[in-house]
């Protein structure tokens, strides 16, 4: 099926289920695996990989009569809602669990979920523009362009703010286990 065609079977199919909220099913079906393994990438177990993906298309199904056609697929748009639910989730779980210094045998007995809390500590330690770009960039799965542009900024400054908060990270990490 050429892109063409499947756009106009895609602006079909939520045109339906804007009237007929039963047809989201067809949607659901159709986007769930790459939205499944969009957000199972980004958490640390399959339990709450489920239950986001779940809230992903209840969100998206709730807000489906502001949905926009512009030319970009559909699972753009799922997507996008997943980065704000994975976005959300990950501020919560950081309000609750406030890190302290750990030592080296500490850090490396820590299960996934520890090591992610730690890791969104040093993240909010960053300046405010590098954890911006990082955000982007790994969490929103933003590119380069889209992240200059909204910045303002050219690619190579973002370029250079990814670098340089990448190395932050990685001297934060290395001066944890010293």
């Amino acid at each position: 099926m050429k892109a063409t065609e499947h756009d106009a079977d895609e602006q079909r199919l939520i045109e339906e289920a804007r009237r007929d909220p039963n047809r989201f099913a067809v949607l659901y079906e159709t986007n769930f695996d790459r939205v499944y393994a969009f957000v199972a990438r980004r958490v640390p177990c399959r339990e709450e990989a489920e239950d986001a993906t779940a809230e992903v298309f209840h969100q998206a199904l709730g807000s489906l009569a502001g949905f926009e056609w512009n030319g970009r697929p559909f699972i753009a748009w799922l997507l996008g809602i997943a980065a704000r639910v994975l976005a959300q989730r990950w501020r919560r779980s950081t309000a609750r669990s406030e890190v302290s210094d750990f030592d080296v045998e500490a850090i490396a007995t820590q299960n996934h979920a520890e090591r992610q809390a730690l890791f969104r500590q040093l993240l909010e330690r960053l300046p405010a523009e590098q954890r911006r770009v990082l955000q982007h960039r790994f969490f929103e799965q933003r590119s380069i362009r889209e992240i200059a542009q909204e910045l303002g900024r050219s690619e190579g400054a973002v370029k250079q703010l990814q670098f340089r908060a990448l190395a932050t990270l990685r001297d934060q990490m290395r001066n944890r286990h010293e």
